[in-house]
């Protein structure tokens, strides 16, 4: 046999002594027909949707929970507070404890942690207890939202990832909406104990059904070895600390109380260090080098004004309604109960448009309609109720379904899969601190403009004030008609002046703080032109999760 005859038989030989590549373990998604993944999609919507529900469902029921527990309103307010603390610190590490657990066994302690908290928070035997399980209910279910959003990417690829993210995005911002109308109706019709007993139910169903259906990725408990653990506790040092500032800042005057400023600078000191260790360590808790994709810092920030305007619409709405109108629970319910009916109403129309149109213009379209929405609230006036809410409710419905919907399939989309689920837990992160931060500047303004508005409007009430003179000269004569005596009469006619200029003066200021949000999703508008434009992906990877 010749040499060349030798050569060219070479590789042939040599390659029937190599061993064959072992077979590449398919991905635990791939074992699930579309029926499977759909059922296990919906499953945990049910326990993202119970979990954001319970943010917002005691917000139009504190008054009613304090009076149960023998309560004063500054105990009372931690029964929010609480929980906003504990899910803010929970949700950034959602990621990480995931690929620890695995999303299915995480999803189902979380399912099953929330709703024995539920059961103990309507067990509650006083104040100090509740304020614990509240802590505990938040902690428990936070990581139930961020999970459900890489769950879209996990399950769905093509088209089918527009409707997820736009069942995604609509539980995002319409559950915690439709709290204040949940808790009202709830409250009016039993008591304040079924707002938590309500959980019980589906957190069953979910805490079983999930380990059942889902199928995404294994646990590796091999992570619990290299850990960033020094990164936890700062992380949540720096996220209790200013939820705490934010939340309790508007009352105690900000920086003039000791405890806001000593945690303020706990949390300024924490976030540094904290950030400075996330970029500085192999292997951190938040993946925030993923802020170096334009598109995912983007998403971040829109995400973050997302949140300032379903947050803090949600609590400027009540509190105008309560405190303005003297509104039941019940009656400020119905009253916001529109804006959810609206955002419903449209998926149907972003799922036929996103499939058709460039998503960057129906987020255009989704942060410029809320921007609307917040003018049109802005001739606010002191007998505004359902009626007259309702067009810039609509508006801000309709909003929140083109503003989230596309923000989640734009940000989380064009990240590679190994960094989706860490990614995921950040993005959620900044909705919730854009609605902490929204919150609080909102109060903030309030408490602030309307001792100037009420400055202004008394400048205008003097002798020479014929309306005045003559509300004075009525309501005196009114008095005086049932037995008062003048100087009583007079007391009462002036009081009655004083309590009307007030509502004046909280009237104005609340319109100074719709313009303030406004302004602020007009800016983010400008932006959204920045972002890339994504393909539709095709799914992760078997690695992915």
């Amino acid at each position: 046999m010749s040499a060349t005859a030798l050569t060219a038989s070479a590789p042939s030989s040599a390659a029937t002594r190599i061993p064959p590549a072992p077979p590449v373990a398919p991905s635990p998604t791939a074992e699930l027909t579309e029926g499977q993944k759909l059922l296990a999609f919906s499953t945990m919507c049910v326990g993202m949707f119970i979990a954001l529900l319970d943010i917002q469902i005691v917000s139009a029921s504190l008054r009613d929970i304090g009076g149960g527990l023998s309560a004063g309103a500054d105990e009372t307010a931690w029964v929010q507070t609480a929980y906003l603390i504990a899910e803010i610190i929970v949700i950034p590490l959602s990621g990480w404890l995931s690929r620890v657990m695995s999303t299915r066994w995480l999803f189902c302690a979380s399912a099953a942690g929330f709703t024995i908290a539920s059961l103990l928070c309507g067990a509650a035997w006083n104040i100090q207890s509740m304020i614990v399980f509240r802590a505990m209910q938040g902690f428990l279910g936070g990581s139930m939202i961020p999970l459900v959003f890489t769950t879209v990417f996990a399950f769905f690829k093509g088209p089918k990832i527009v409707i997820a993210a736009a069942t995604v995005g609509g539980i995002a911002s319409l559950a915690p909406t439709l709290g204040p109308t949940v808790g009202g109706w709830i409250t009016d019709h039993s008591s304040w104990h079924w707002l938590f007993f309500i959980n019980l139910v589906p957190g069953i169903f979910v805490a079983i059904a999930v380990p059942m259906l889902v199928r995404i990725d294994k646990p590796n408990l091999s992570l619990l070895r290299g850990a960033d653990y020094p990164g936890i506790v700062l992380m949540a040092l720096f996220l209790g600390c200013l939820e705490y500032t934010l939340e309790e800042g508007p009352r105690w005057d900000w920086l003039s109380d000791n405890v806001i400023l000593t945690t303020a600078w706990i949390s300024g000191i924490a976030g540094v260090a904290f950030i400075w260790r996330s970029l500085a360590y192999a292997n951190p808790v938040v993946d925030l080098r993923a802020l170096k994709n334009r598109n995912f810092a983007l998403g971040c920030l829109f995400s973050f004004v997302a949140g300032i305007g379903i947050f803090a619409t949600i609590y400027l709405t009540p509190v105008f309604l309560g405190q303005v109108r003297g509104f039941s629970a019940l009656q400020i319910g119905l009253a916001v109960f529109s804006t959810g009916v609206f955002q419903i109403m449209s998926i149907p129309l972003y799922v036929y448009l996103a499939k058709r149109v460039d998503l960057r213009w129906l987020l255009m379209l989704g942060l410029a309609l809320f921007a609307l929405s917040m003018w049109n609230f802005t001739p606010i006036t002191h007998d505004w109720g359902a009626r007259q809410l309702l067009l810039p409710q609509a508006l801000r419905g309709m909003a929140q379904q083109f503003a989230v919907a596309p923000t989640v399939t734009l940000t989380l989309g064009g990240l590679a899969p190994e960094r989706l689920k860490l990614a995921s837990g950040l993005f959620n992160l900044m909705r919730n601190l854009g609605g902490a931060i929204g919150i609080a500047g909102c109060a903030t303004i309030l408490n602030d403009r309307t001792n100037l508005h009420f400055l202004r409007l008394a400048e205008h009430l003097n002798t020479t004030n014929e309306a005045m003179n003559g509300l004075l000269s009525d309501v005196s004569g009114n008095m005086a008609t049932w037995g008062k005596d003048t100087l009583d009469a007079q007391s009462t006619a002036l009081k009655e002046l004083w309590l009307l200029t007030f509502r004046e003066a909280q009237t104005q200021t609340f319109s100074d703080t719709y313009v303030v949000i406004m302004v602020c999703f007009i800016i983010t508008t400008a932006l959204v032109p920045l972002m890339r434009k994504i393909a539709p992906p095709k799914g992760p990877s078997a690695d992915a999760h």
